[in-house]
Order: structure tokens, then C-alpha cells, then sequence
């Protein structure tokens, strides 16, 4: 019997293990479909959080309002107004063409009494039109001057010839002019067009470039760019706060027979350094964000908002020479529980709402200050230090205590004090995940300049993700290091709301003839057009 007994006992391990793997695979699987074939949106049905609002209630106190008392706080699944669907006023600034409408002359007699009517209004009514982009040439003639005099009188010196300078291009000799450039760069790198579409489109303009010399011309004008590239990468450098990320990229290598992984970094700076700036590295070692932030923070204290991958300790740790403080991200944590939702949907369903509350705090901090009535356009900066100041405000207020009963509520869960939830499984790796980043993903409460999440990071590196579906590799890593170039000066082209082929085509008209002194005028947050001479 004894033994039976303990066959049975066996058997049941074994079996609890074969589920415990059986569920793991399945989640494995779920999180594959969802990747390659579900929607990325981690929405939670607001109904789902109704089951546990009267416990988190009960656990944590009402956050203050701040709402005026005839405001009316939104109900919990309240659809918010969206902005309406009808035609909207077209641009003043685009050109206009007037194309008038009149009668045919028998109709402008009166039915009645046989006179010609007069003009007694108008009708307008505007319709949008597109006009195809045009190719043409430029021919600069560069006008000589010589002396008579001297030619007639047969000077020893020869006669003396003068001609007028050459203005300075871009490409030296090169054959695109400064707007041809910025169509080719823009069109790549931030329409994410493959050379081999731009080389139709301009065929049907029947002109024959080819795709190797246009890739010819990104990477001499990333060189010409250069300059301005380093300068606004040691702006972010001086930024107290850096949002940081990474993605991968095939790269062609002619030493093997298949492609190898590349990585794509972007550095967000802050508010009075605002340039978001990628960089390429031939790996993800820890080699390049290393190097980036090589003594970042070595005269004060600095914050470094970013995923958990390993290759940032070694900065937090100060090998980098400088004083970093790890920032964590709640959206990565919150992923990893949306994520469990399948193998322990109440769990998942309790952490999610209480990650949710944090967020209210995030978004009433804005609602409070878009309340008073400070334009966050016109005034971008007052806007921002108001934001700042109360953030701090209310997470010191609530956030705090809401993240003090998450983590009780987290420690609670796990098996070895007493809860339910085993550490393999989908739920229990996503506590631990929490737990161990636990002091990381508190540092934003201590500081209203941080933000909650590293989605600004993410976002901004999702160029890099459409573009590699539609150019699918880059050449080389001289080829990552002149999309990093273009990435950075697009990106932060349109985080100003700057058009950025006007930029370009204007920079690469200037930069030549720019003293290295006034570089910084040609940096996207500080550019001005080129004033054009007037008629």
C-alpha cells in the first residue's frame, strides 16, 4: 500500500508539472498570435475593473478632486466625447486658384419681363486639388568680367579676368540640388519609401536616376550633417532626464550568407534640450548606450527612463562616470500582466486596475492644468513647469500610497506567502518582474519631471519599425549610421511640428557656408527659414 502510495503521489507531481508546462506553452503560443496577428492595443473592458472597485475602495482612500464644483466627474465607462467627423476648414496659408462660374448669356435675361439681370451675390463653395510635383533644372551662370583697357594695351600680366563664385552645394559637383536632396532623404526615411520606389516615381518624371546613386547622395549628405548631428547629441547629454529604447534591424553583411541583427537606439532629451537622437550599433551590447552616455551625470545627479535589459546596470552603477538613477517603466510592467490574462484573469484583471488608478493620477494632473486655462502650445514652457509642479503634487498625495497597497497586494499573490499564484506561471513571473523593479518603477513619484511610462521611447522608435517593412534591411552599418543621422533630424523635425523637407532643402542650401560658431542656429528647435529677397 505504502507504495501505491507513493507511485499515486508521483504520478500527481508529475502530472501538476506536465499542466504547469502545458500552461506555459499555451501562453507562449497565445503571446506569439498576439504578436504576429492581434491588435496591439492592451485596452481593459472598463466593466472588468467594476469587480474590484469596492476592495481597492476599501484599501485605498479617495484621491482629492480638483475639479470645479459644477464639473461633473466622468462615470466609469464613459465613452468621452470625440471630436466631430465634418469637413473642416481648409488651410488660409495654401494657394488658391478662383475659377468663376457664369450664366450662358440667354439665361441672364428675365423670364418675366425679357432685362438683363444684374449681379445681386455670390456662391462659393472650396474644393481641395493636388498637383503633381515637378522636376526641373537649374542652370547657374556664373557671369566673367574683364578689363578693355587692359586687353587693348596688351598688359604683361594678361588680361584680368573675374568670375563670379560658385555658390556652395552640398555635394560638391554632384548633380541634385539642395531640394532634390530632401525629397530623397525625406521620402526614405521618413515616408519610409524603398529607393527602388523612388526610382519609379522619378522615371515617371522621366528622369533616370538610379537607386545606387541615391544612396550615394544619403550618405554623402549624412556626412555633411554630421556636424550637426554631434551637436545635438551632446544637447540631449546635457539633459537631467534621457528616455531611452531599442529595436532591431537586419543588416547585410557580404561575409555571410544571410543577414545578422543590428539595433537601432533612440535618446529623447528633456524639456530644454528637446531632440530625440538615434544612434546604430552592429549589436545590442551594452557597448553602445555605454558609450552614448559616457559621463552623462558626472556633475549631478541624472535620471535614465528605460526597459530592464541588463545592459543599462553597468550606467546606474556609475561605470559610465556618471550619477544615473534608474527610472522603470509601468507600461512593461503592465504588458506582462495583460499579458497573464489568459492563464489567471482575476489576478490579472485586480493588477491591471490598480495599475489603471496609477494612471488617473498621471491624468488628472494634465486635466488640472489644462483647467486653468495655460495653452499648451503658446505657452509650452509655462505649461510644462505647471504640469511638473503638480504631478509631484498629487503623487506625493496618492500615487504613493496606491503603489504601497499594489505591492502588498503583489506579495500577497505569491505562493511562498501563502497565495495562489505559483512563480512560473505567466502571472507569478509577471509579479516578480514587478517586485524586482519594484524601487526603479517608484522613482517616478519623486519627481514631476519623470514620466510614468517609457512610452515617448517607444513611440518615437516606431519609424524604425514601418521602415524596415517596407526597406526591410540596411545595407551595411554605414548604412544604420546614416538612417540614425536622418532619423534624428526628422524625428525631431516633427516632435517641433517643423515640415521636414522644408527644413532639409533649406539646412542643405546653408550649412556649407555656416561657421561652426553659429551651427546651433541650424538645430531643428532653433531654426528659422531662410528669409527669401522680396520682388
Amino acid at each position: 500500500m505504502e507504495l501505491l502510495r507513493a507511485e499515486r503521489e508521483q504520478l500527481l507531481e508529475e502530472k501538476q508539472s506536465y499542466l504547469r508546462e502545458i500552461d506555459d506553452l499555451q501562453h507562449q503560443l497565445q503571446a506569439l498570435l498576439r504578436r504576429y496577428y492581434g491588435r496591439s492595443s492592451e485596452k481593459m473592458d472598463p466593466n472588468q475593473r467594476l469587480l474590484f472597485e469596492d476592495l481597492i475602495d476599501k484599501a485605498i482612500p479617495e484621491m482629492p478632486e480638483d475639479r470645479a464644483p459644477d464639473t461633473e466627474a466622468p462615470t466609469a465607462g464613459a465613452v468621452p466625447k470625440r471630436r466631430g467627423h465634418g469637413r473642416r476648414r481648409l488651410p488660409s496659408n495654401l494657394e488658391r486658384e478662383k475659377i468663376v462660374h457664369d450664366l450662358p448669356e440667354e439665361e441672364k435675361l428675365c423670364p418675366c419681363c425679357g432685362k438683363l439681370r444684374h449681379i445681386i451675390g455670390k456662391e462659393t463653395h472650396e474644393q481641395l486639388d493636388y498637383v503633381p510635383a515637378k522636376v526641373k533644372v537649374i542652370e547657374h551662370i556664373r557671369l566673367k568680367y574683364g578689363c578693355p583697357q587692359c586687353e587693348s594695351n596688351a598688359s604683361p600680366d594678361g588680361p584680368q579676368i573675374t568670375t563670379a563664385e560658385k555658390p556652395l552645394s552640398p555635394i560638391e559637383k554632384g548633380l541634385a540640388a539642395p531640394g532634390l536632396l530632401a525629397y530623397v532623404i525625406v521620402s526614405k526615411y521618413g515616408d519610409h519609401l524603398p529607393l527602388h520606389r523612388l526610382e519609379r516615381i522619378l522615371q515617371r518624371h522621366g528622369i533616370d536616376i538610379a537607386r545606387s546613386t541615391m544612396c550615394d547622395w544619403a550618405a554623402q549628405c549624412a556626412d555633411v550633417l554630421g556636424s550637426l548631428y554631434d551637436l545635438m547629441v551632446r544637447e540631449v547629454r546635457q539633459s537631467e532626464v534621457i528616455h531611452t529604447d531599442d529595436t532591431p534591424v537586419d543588416v547585410l553583411d557580404r561575409n555571410r550568407n544571410q543577414a545578422r541583427t543590428g539595433r537601432f537606439w533612440d535618446y529623447l532629451g528633456d524639456q530644454q534640450h528637446p531632440h530625440t537622437v538615434f544612434a546604430y550599433t552592429p549589436s545590442r551590447s551594452r557597448d553602445g548606450p555605454m558609450e552614448f552616455l559616457k559621463d552623462w551625470g558626472k556633475d549631478k545627479r541624472v535620471y535614465l527612463q528605460a526597459d530592464a535589459f541588463g545592459g543599462y546596470d553597468g550606467i546606474y552603477r556609475g561605470e559610465a562616470g556618471g550619477q544615473v538613477t534608474e527610472v522603470a517603466c509601468w507600461a512593461h510592467a503592465r504588458r506582462k500582466f495583460y499579458d497573464a490574462r489568459h492563464s489567471d484573469a482575476a489576478a490579472s484583471t485586480q493588477a491591471l486596475a490598480y495599475i489603471r488608478l496609477l494612471y488617473d493620477v498621471e491624468t488628472q494632473a494634465k486635466e488640472s492644468v489644462q483647467s486653468a486655462g495655460i495653452d499648451p502650445v503658446s505657452e509650452a514652457q509655462h505649461f510644462h513647469e505647471q504640469l511638473v509642479s503638480e504631478r509631484y503634487r498629487l503623487r506625493q498625495e496618492s500615487a504613493v500610497l496606491r503603489l504601497r497597497q499594489f505591492k502588498e497586494w503583489l506579495e500577497a499573490q505569491q505562493a511562498h506567502h501563502g497565495g495562489p499564484v505559483l512563480p512560473k506561471s505567466p502571472m507569478g513571473q509577471a509579479i516578480t518582474y514587478a517586485l524586482n523593479q519594484w524601487d526603479a518603477l517608484s522613482v517616478y513619484t519623486t519627481d514631476g519631471r519623470l514620466a510614468i511610462d517609457n512610452n515617448a521611447a517607444e513611440n518615437a522608435l516606431r519609424r524604425v519599425a514601418i521602415g524596415r517593412k517596407n526597406w526591410l534591411f540596411c545595407g551595411s552599418d554605414n548604412g544604420g549610421h546614416t538612417a540614425a543621422v536622418f532619423f534624428s533630424l526628422i524625428a525631431t523635425c516633427q516632435r517641433h511640428k517643423i515640415e521636414p523637407f522644408a527644413y532639409l532643402s533649406d539646412v542643405l542650401t546653408r550649412i556649407a557656408a555656416t561657421p561652426l560658431s553659429q551651427l546651433d542656429q541650424l538645430l531643428p528647435d532653433r531654426w528659422r527659414p531662410f528669409p527669401t529677397p522680396s520682388n
